[in-house]
């Protein structure tokens, strides 16, 4: 039986390790980042991938730091013939990439060279992509730069944000990494090298890419929104309180106003102006402090006094 170790962290990552499980594929060990304290009240939380793992009985590491730890030489000490990776969210040492017989394989969701980096889902969607994937491909010390051994591409719809992304390209990974895991057991791939002239990033987002920029046009902010739906969420500022925009519609109407300006408000709509004449309706908003309410809703409760020609930013 082939013996494997599993590395990985979020929601992402768990249908890939129980795809390997429901195979057959012996799991040694799941290696997964350490319990963090998650929500307002803080409270200690273990990953998605611990609770799979815990599930299925099977060994959990979690080192704050997996070079020089002392579970980077229990994964060397167990001698694994794999190692598979999904969204782990550490870099691997020397030593342990190279430790097993086979190497080290990671579940990348992106059509790589494209969107190498720790939020390749997000700038797919932002950056207005049509198509995104999953990408199966060798591990190296540098980030994302492996040999490609399969890839798979799935349509990015105008309906789909990071959540629903997430979901498709978890099943996707899966099974492309079902597919891939016996040829390349049998030496039966050739690894493609990356292009590097085709090389982009997608680091993780930053709080001044939440801030939503009303000079993009209508379609480039709708595409924000959705591309940091449901974390981390885009915002603006109306008179220095923060409102994260959860939905919104690109409108086929056009404005002269300067971008940012809110060219409608009824008890029903609000509409704003965009960058290149273009209007967007907010369809979902979340004042600073309250919960995501409507935008019937907001402007009949604590949106009442938005007013038609204030500026948001």
């Amino acid at each position: 039986m082939t013996k494997l170790i599993f590395m990985g962290t979020p929601a992402f990552s768990v249908p890939i390790l129980e795809g390997l499980i429901e195979k057959g594929y012996e799991i040694q060990a799941v290696v997964t980042q350490p319990d963090r304290p998650v929500g307002r009240k803080k409270i200690i939380t273990p990953t998605p991938v611990k609770e799979a793992a815990v599930k299925h009985d099977l060994l959990v590491l979690q080192p704050e730091k997996i070079s020089g730890s002392a579970e980077m030489d229990k994964i060397i000490e167990l001698a694994p013939d794999l190692i598979v990776t999904a969204a782990f969210g550490q870099f691997l040492p020397e030593k342990i990439l190279t430790a097993p017989k086979f190497g080290a394989v990671n579940v990348h969701a992106s059509l790589l060279p494209k969107y190498r980096g720790g939020a390749p889902v997000h700038y797919s969607i932002i950056e207005g992509e049509k198509e995104t994937g999953v990408t199966i491909m060798e591990m190296v010390k540098k980030m994302d730069a492996g040999d490609i051994l399969s890839q798979k591409s799935i349509p990015i719809t105008k309906t789909d944000d990071v959540g629903t992304m997430f979901d498709k390209l978890s099943v996707v990974g899966k099974e492309l990494l079902l597919e891939t895991l016996p040829k390349i057991l049998a030496n039966e791939i050739t690894p493609l090298p990356q292009d590097e002239n085709q090389v982009t990033f997608s680091p993780n987002i930053t709080r001044e890419q939440e801030r939503i920029d009303w000079h993009k046009t209508a379609e480039q902010v709708d595409n924000q929104v959705r591309g940091m739906r449901p974390w981390p969420t885009a915002f603006t500022t109306y008179n220095e309180i923060n409102w994260k925009l959860w939905a919104v519609t690109p409108l086929e109407e056009t404005t002269k106003a300067v971008p940012g300006t809110i060219i409608k408000r009824s008890k029903k709509e609000l509409w704003i102006a965009c960058g290149e004449g273009t209007v967007l309706s907010v369809d979902m908003i979340q004042p600073s402090g309250k919960g995501k309410l409507s935008i019937q809703d907001f402007l009949n409760g604590v949106g009442k006094t938005v007013a038609e020609s204030d500026k948001v930013g």
